[in-house]
């Protein structure tokens, strides 16, 4: 059985609704991600002592286990506690706490780096310690760390098809299924690489615009 690519038109609007998917969760996670790994790093700087505890327990539990695992946790695990999630909210939160906690570690190392003489200017002025660290300080830090956060984006999209195991139709499982009923694996596969090298590329792109335009209004 050779190759046969005119095959790919006949299910094209499986596999369009599976990218819908695969962007929708990946620039949710994405934001989770982001605002979250600014959260986790307050905490774990300046929060009290009883405050950042359990916050390092959530952190060792997200960076000390598989991806996979957390999954399955979030959808399947919290229904024993009440909580049913939609598989498509579970592989959001999942993904978006999981780089949280590697965003946060950037982040923190960004900020101590800012000069001390920014938060004492801050506090001269009459901010509050919240309002420096809003106002002045995390977003230096935050520009500091567009970069790798940039290639944490990139991981999580990559690593958003593990959703599909918990039966979210995102584009690899979207494939799996045209593969079912047309056992064509080698086209569709090569299918779901091209439109996971496109949004690669996308977010590339969108990357290199915000490091631009930070590097201008520095």
């Amino acid at each position: 059985m050779g190759l046969d690519f005119s095959i790919i038109p006949k299910y094209m609007d499986i596999i369009l609704l599976g990218v819908g998917w695969t962007v929708g969760i990946t620039v949710a996670a994405a934001l989770l991600s982001f605002v979250g790994g600014i959260i986790f790093a307050v905490i774990a700087l300046y929060a009290p002592w009883l405050v950042r505890q359990p916050f390092r327990l959530i952190e060792w539990v997200f960076m000390g286990t598989p991806l996979l695992l957390q999954l399955f946790l979030i959808y399947f695990g919290l229904v024993q506690i009440g909580i049913d999630l939609p598989a498509f909210v579970a592989g959001i939160i999942g993904l978006g706490l999981h780089f949280a906690v590697y965003n946060s570690e950037l982040i923190q190392t960004a900020i101590l780096a800012v000069d001390k003489g920014q938060m004492e200017a801050a506090r001269t002025l009459g901010c509050s310690r919240a309002q420096a660290l809003r106002k002045v300080v995390i977003p230096q830090a935050v520009r500091a760390v567009i970069p790798p956060i940039g290639n944490n984006m990139i991981a999580l999209l990559k690593d958003s098809a593990l959703v599909s195991v918990i039966g979210v139709s995102e584009l690899t499982l979207s494939a799996q299924r045209v593969i079912g009923k047309t056992y064509r694996p080698f086209e569709f596969y090569i299918l779901a690489a091209a439109f996971y090298y496109v949004i690669n590329l996308c977010m590339e792109w969108v990357q290199r615009k915000i490091e631009r335009r930070i590097s201008i209004s520095r």
